[in-house]
């Protein structure tokens, strides 16, 4: 193997790729990345088993090969580089790289003891700008679960219900649901959420759109010249429709700035009651105010003006409360709920496309 690309490139493809590959795994192998050509192109790639990132980037290729070589001494010396040319030639199974001054060897494995990475030939296909597919993400995944004693909770669901798309995560302590675009065809997909966030890094702010073909058992997300497949998690995800309330006693609309300002405030009172905070609308003085107790460190009141109808009030975890507003995308945020131990309701204002659900507390 012998060819020569670009830094940018290269420091590129191996900042979306590398962090795939893992120490931890029983096979030593999979801490390495693969380099290998295709046509007059490079391929890197990485896999877990679980999850395979592959980039490919274009290169003056002399003679094509492969290798794989340790993911985190590739990425840390390639990004450590100057801008400009690189010069890779494989001798065995040593790597050795060049630039105007710099010469290294890096030990490699042969390519041939690397696992198979998985494919996706055929299956439901939808397809969306990479803006909106990060935005949503971002909103949902938040509400995964992290506890593997129910692995349905530590995915988003993608599903359609009467010709929309929808992504939606939830931990049974709250829940993220975003409709993401009509689409007719039938999906119902459970992804990693382990898999989203390793998708977030690649996805940016561009219009570029990013396919998506999902069969039983696996789901590609392709944009551009890079391809994530991971496994699905097999199980059936909680039928939580019924959560969702449709009609509020009490409601709230308030600017997002100073609702996150006095749950910030509110929280760092509420560290001895593990973020408890009490929420309460008051339609009369037409605010909403956001309080904490904590004997050892003191109490905290903290209110804004609102928009509201009803009164009532409410014992949420902060953390969640702030979380769900730091994803919200309009200046102002609506908060609706009925009861003291029924489902609090945050989304944005002139937008329902997003909602997201906070369990309260017994207070």
């Amino acid at each position: 193997m012998k060819l020569q690309v670009t830094q940018e490139n290269l420091g590129r493809a191996l900042n979306n790729v590398a962090k795939i590959a893992t120490t931890r795994n029983t096979l030593p192998i999979l801490a390495n990345v693969l380099i290998k050509t295709v046509d007059n192109r490079v391929c890197i790639a990485a896999t877990d088993l679980n999850i395979a990132v592959t980039n490919y980037i274009g290169s003056k290729v002399a003679d094509s090969g492969s290798i794989t070589v340790p993911a985190r001494l590739m990425q840390d010396f390639i990004s450590s580089l100057p801008g400009g040319v690189i010069d890779m030639k494989l001798d065995d199974t040593k790597l050795h790289i060049s630039t105007d001054h710099h010469k290294s060897v890096i030990n490699g494995t042969p390519a041939d003891d690397y696992p198979v990475m998985p494919k996706i030939k055929e299956g439901k296909k939808w397809k969306m700008p990479s803006k909106e597919l990060k935005t949503a993400l971002n909103q949902v995944v938040i509400a995964a679960s992290n506890d593997d004693a129910r692995p349905v909770l530590t995915g988003v669901n993608f599903y359609t219900a009467a010709d929309v798309l929808y992504a939606v995560a939830t931990d049974s302590y709250r829940l993220a649901e975003k409709k993401l675009m009509p689409l007719k065809e039938e999906v119902n997909v459970l992804v990693p959420a382990s898999a989203i966030q390793d998708l977030l890094r690649i996805l940016d702010d561009s219009d570029e759109e990013v396919k998506v073909t999902s069969d039983e058992q696996q789901i590609l997300f392709k944009k551009g010249d890079v391809e994530l497949v991971t496994r699905l998690i097999d199980g059936k995800f909680p039928d939580y429709r019924k959560l969702i309330p449709e009609k509020f006693k009490t409601t709230a609309t308030a600017p997002k700035g100073e609702v996150s300002n006095i749950a910030k405030v509110s929280s760092l009172f509420a560290r001895e009651t593990a973020g408890s905070v009490k929420v309460s609308v008051d339609s009369d003085e037409k605010q909403i105010s956001i309080d904490s107790i904590a004997s050892q460190l003191g109490e905290n009141t903290a209110k804004t003006s609102a928009k509201t109808t009803g009164d009532g009030e409410i014992t949420l975890n902060s953390r969640y409360i702030m979380d769900a507003l730091n994803v919200l995308t309009n200046e102002d945020v609506f908060v609706g709920f009925n009861e003291k131990l029924e489902p609090f309701i945050l989304r944005n204002q002139k937008d329902d496309s997003y909602v997201h659900i906070i369990m309260p507390l017994k207070s």
